[in-house]
């Protein structure tokens, strides 16, 4: 396997970061990783944006996940200033199909868009 594109490693490396504890509760942080029209639709179905993830995961009474734990961690760089990523997460026995928009910006790489989707072990799910 080759090694990613630097678009590819940046949105990664900002992928892994926003799963750090400590930058999930950090305001500061956060908002330097999201995109000012970042957009999520969460594992319920919640869609959330920018202002009200943030808040939500800064707030003093805000639920704290366990570790979250990364796997098949996927990119592919759809453009100069676009890149797509694919991963699964599991916390607490919570497993998640996840799918990630980074757009280059004048600051750096930043989130623009997140899915997440529960799921069960599938046998014939893509390995």
């Amino acid at each position: 396997m080759s090694e990613p594109s630097p678009a590819v490693a940046a949105a990664i490396e900002g992928e892994l970061r926003l799963l750090d504890p400590e930058v999930r509760v950090s305001a500061d942080l956060l908002a330097s990783l999201l995109h000012p029209g970042f957009r999520e639709i969460g594992t319920s179905g919640r869609l959330w944006t920018r202002e009200t993830i943030i808040a939500a995961f800064t707030a003093a009474d805000a639920p704290r996940p366990g570790p979250l734990t990364a796997s098949r961690m996927r990119g592919e760089q759809l453009c100069a200033d676009l890149v797509h990523l694919t991963f699964d997460t599991e916390s607490k026995g919570l497993r998640s199909h996840r799918s990630s928009l980074w757009r280059l910006t004048g600051a750096g790489w930043r989130l623009y868009f997140h899915q997440a989707t529960p799921f069960i072990d599938d046998p014939f799910a893509e390995v």
